[in-house]
């Protein structure tokens, strides 16, 4: 059996970022960006007002009075000349007039509206300002050809806001992986049936479905597969068309769990890289690879599900899409608000609640009755980890967290 390290070490010997694919700036959202772009124009365009006040030409002391000769407005071209002596009114982001040296903010004057526009009169300087103060220059934010986003980043909405101001309509972007979703089991019945004597409602497929949505992936449902190895067999080869197939249930250790056993058929190609890990709840896990992409199998406790999926599988989806990403990175350094139990030979992950206050990560751990604890884990913001061998922590303690929800 793997320690979790071991395990994910085993898949990340085998990850591979997928292929480039060019779409548009919308699409581009929360996308590994595949090739650096670059500036298509000086951002700002001109010297432009930082503020909306009076646009001067030299140093003004308190109680000097100056004719306004005018207004330069956002979206004038630029051009307007300052006549030595005088102000020129001016809104932000209106190009600076020649002559002008520094803008002083309206609310630092007293301003003398002696026109109905309000595009002359005379101004009383109360507060002068500094040469060059509130003037943003040409190309200080990006000049034209220089370089605007890197490689590898990814490409936020301000991202795209950027891209917009650039005109630039698409972006070449890793692909992200196609994912199919199975459940197997006699005893499972689609959510929206009524179960019967025995059976249950898949739970698996809905919180697949959500998380995977969080990493803008849509998955494809595959239904429920029988105990029955043939059935399991040809739904598991139509999930091998996509670039990972995840299945839950039947890999423990039951009479009827032929998760493995059908893997190992080499008709289907695939190759299993291990089995089990030592953690809990989650210790049944199946992981395989073959030409096309991978296989999981995830353990049928709906607790278990979603451990392994957020430990090992969400961060190959993130290595698949082009984002730097292993088993725990991204856990934040956070102090217990409430006891947590300690851990005997395997890493124990329990779900929590977490906040932040005044920049310190406070956690909330909230013990599951099991595995089967559905609601524990799946009201939980976050897995703490009470690593093997651990006596109990009380109150006040420090652990980490790994967020379970995509923040990031």
């Amino acid at each position: 059996m793997l320690s979790p390290e071991e395990a994910w070490a085993a898949i990340a010997a085998e990850a591979e970022t997928l292929q480039v694919e060019r779409v548009s700036r919308a699409d581009a959202v929360g996308r590994v960006l595949a090739g650096g772009l670059t500036a298509t124009v000086d951002v700002p365009a001109h010297d432009v007002s930082a503020m909306d006040g009076f646009a001067l030409g030299g140093d003004a002391e308190p109680g000097t009075v100056l004719p306004v000769d005018g207004i330069v407005a956002a979206g004038d071209p630029p051009g307007a000349e300052l006549r030595s002596g005088a102000a020129l009114r001016i809104m932000t982001g209106a190009p600076t007039p020649a002559g002008a040296d520094r803008v002083i903010p309206i609310e630092q004057t007293e301003f003398d509206d002696s026109s109905a526009a309000g595009a002359s009169g005379s101004v009383r300087i109360v507060e002068p300002v500094p040469e060059s103060r509130h003037i943003r220059r040409q190309a200080e934010v990006t000049a034209a050809g220089g370089p605007l986003l890197a490689k590898g980043e990814l490409l936020t909405p301000g991202g795209a806001g950027v891209l917009a101001t650039h005109g630039i309509h698409e972006a070449t972007v890793y692909r992200r992986p196609t994912v199919a979703t199975l459940s197997t089991g006699d005893e499972v019945v689609p959510a929206e049936a009524e179960p019967g004597p025995g059976q249950l409602r898949d739970s698996h497929r809905d919180f697949l479905r959500g998380a995977l949505s969080q990493l803008g992936i849509e998955a494809r449902s595959l239904g429920i597969a029988r105990d029955d190895p043939e059935e399991l067999r040809a739904k598991v080869e139509r999930g091998l068309t996509a670039d990972v197939l995840l299945i839950s249930g039947g890999v423990s250790m039951g009479e009827f769990d032929f998760v493995e056993q059908v893997l190992g058929d080499a008709g289907l190609g695939c190759r299993i890289l291990f089995g089990a890990v030592a953690i809990q709840p989650g210790k049944p896990l199946v992981a395989a690879r073959h030409d096309r992409g991978w296989v999981f199998g995830l353990p049928g406790n709906p607790a278990s599900a979603m451990v392994t999926y957020w430990l090992f599988v969400r961060p190959l989806l993130r290595v698949m899409a082009g984002a730097g990403d292993s088993y725990w990175r991204g856990a934040l350094s956070a102090r217990l608000t409430a006891d947590l139990p300690g851990a005997k030979w395997r890493d124990r992950f329990l779900p929590c609640r977490f906040r932040v206050e005044a920049g310190e990560v406070l956690v909330e751990p909230r013990p599951p009755l099991g595995s089967h604890d559905l609601v524990a884990y799946g009201a939980g913001t976050g897995l703490v980890r009470v690593p093997k061998h651990s006596a109990p922590a009380t109150r006040g303690a420090p652990c980490e967290v790994l967020p379970t929800l995509e923040w990031t």
